[in-house]
């Protein structure tokens, strides 16, 4: 009956809209019950829209907040406990074989007092100029709209090169559906059965309801279309996690997932987010991440640890010797596709490239944190707390251009690339085994 009860609240409000969406509170309806004194009544019944709202001009306090977001729409910026620059120096030089330096250095990091705005890219215009004329239809609808975009022939050899500059936000709903479909080759006819399949489900009852509503108003909550309690925001990510949870019968709901999603709905409406989890799910391993055990999460891990084991020995032998376990440090990191530990800027352009390469991208941002700071793990000032204390960190990069590209050139080692195939290969020979217990730090 809860489950229902939390399914009727969305259904019903999905109907009826909610005042003051994006900038008024809202009023809790499903973890509150509301009470039986007449005041309360009240106060639920004047937060329910009446499908004016959006009607009648903007009021003063609604003007106020939609000055005060940026140009992501966060109108504030979550609070972290630890905010570190992550600096740009170390990724100067590309990833080689490297020893740790003097221990006697003691490295300094440059702490933060709140996440800065995003930056204004200067480059923007001229990008979005390129990307216009990269890109051309491939399908539209019956009313002559774009469904579906991809690359020009003749400009296939500078999509690697301008995802890494960054793709344009105005051509990222655009991209990011090209990019999901070219690696799961999604065809349009499976793009019609995941949207069909997303209605019915609505209609479905998830053994995850209560458990999802418990965990929508506290994703990225600094986000206005997020803000309202059952605002739209709210209530599309509830009715995404709802039906993706009863996509897999292994995977179910795990909270990671919010993040993923809401970051999705920044960009595309409710029913191609679901298509896109399920394309992360099928296709990018997400089911393998998500599933009881972390099984993808835990070869991910083995691969970064072989490149730290091969690449900064030094730092591979502190970790053993402080008995810092990469799984302590690095678990959020993969679960939320970075969405939880960069600004939402630097995500964006981490997720561009994560679209075009797949799992290996967030395995060269972790080997990268590790890189940046490698001198501070070895340094003899390190201990246990110091370094997971700062590999724990919500991480500011100094320069995003200079931490993509050295993540581009990383990932454009075709030796690298070959090597983390073999390890991923040799991960499931220990897991088939049973000595993957004693294979990681």
């Amino acid at each position: 009956m809860d489950g229902f009860h939390v399914r009727n609240t969305y259904a019903q409000l999905e109907m009826s809209g909610v005042k003051g969406d994006g900038y008024e509170e809202g009023v809790e309806r499903t973890r509150a019950r509301i009470g039986t004194s007449r005041a309360s009544q009240l106060l639920a019944e004047n937060a329910v829209g009446d499908g004016t709202e959006k009607s009648v001009p903007l009021d003063p306090k609604e003007m106020q907040t939609l000055k005060a977001v940026d140009r992501y729409g966060f109108f504030s910026t979550p609070s972290h406990d630890r905010l570190v620059q992550l600096p740009s120096t170390p990724l100067v030089k590309r990833l080689s074989i490297t020893r740790a330096g003097p221990s006697s250095e003691k490295p300094t990091t440059r702490s933060l007092d709140a996440v800065p705005p995003a930056p204004v890219l200067l480059k923007e215009t001229s990008r979005i100029e390129k990307w216009t004329r990269m890109m051309q239809p491939l399908s539209r609808d019956q009313g002559g709209n774009v469904e579906s975009w991809r690359v020009k022939a003749s400009k296939q050899a500078k999509l690697r090169l301008r995802t890494y500059k960054g793709i344009p936000d105005r051509w990222r709903p655009a991209a990011w559906d090209m990019l999901m479909t070219a690696f799961a080759r999604t065809s349009p006819a499976v793009m019609a059965q995941l949207s069909q399949q997303y209605r019915q489900s609505l209609e479905k009852p998830s053994t995850y309801d209560i458990q999802i509503d418990l965990d929508v108003p506290r994703t990225i909550s600094g986000h206005i279309m997020f803000r309202t309690r059952y605002g739209a925001g709210q209530r599309s990510l509830f009715h995404v996690l709802h039906c993706f949870s009863l996509r897999c019968d292994d995977c179910g709901y795990v909270q990671g997932m919010g993040p993923i999603a809401a970051t999705l709905l920044c960009y595309f409406e409710p029913e191609k987010v679901y298509a896109s989890m399920v394309r992360l799910h099928d296709a990018y391993g997400m089911h393998s991440i998500f599933m009881p055990g972390f099984p993808g999460l835990l070869e991910a891990i083995y691969v970064q640890e072989r490149i730290t084991e091969q690449m900064m020995p030094d730092v591979y032998a502190a970790f053993q010797k402080h008995t810092i376990s990469t799984t302590s440090y690095a678990t959020k990191w993969y679960i939320t596709l970075f969405s939880n530990s960069v600004p939402f800027q630097t995500q964006l352009r981490l997720w561009d490239a994560f679209l075009l390469e797949g799992t290996d991208l967030f395995v060269a941002v972790a080997v990268a944190i590790v890189w940046v700071y490698r001198d501070h793990i070895t340094s003899a000032a390190a201990n246990f707390e110091t370094i997971l204390s700062l590999l724990s960190s919500f991480f500011v990069p100094e320069d995003e251009d200079s931490l993509l590209l050295w993540i581009e050139k990383t990932l454009g080692d075709k030796t690298l690339r070959a090597n983390m195939t073999r390890w991923r290969a040799d991960w499931k020979e220990l897991v088939a085994a049973g000595k993957d217990g004693t294979a990681l730090l």
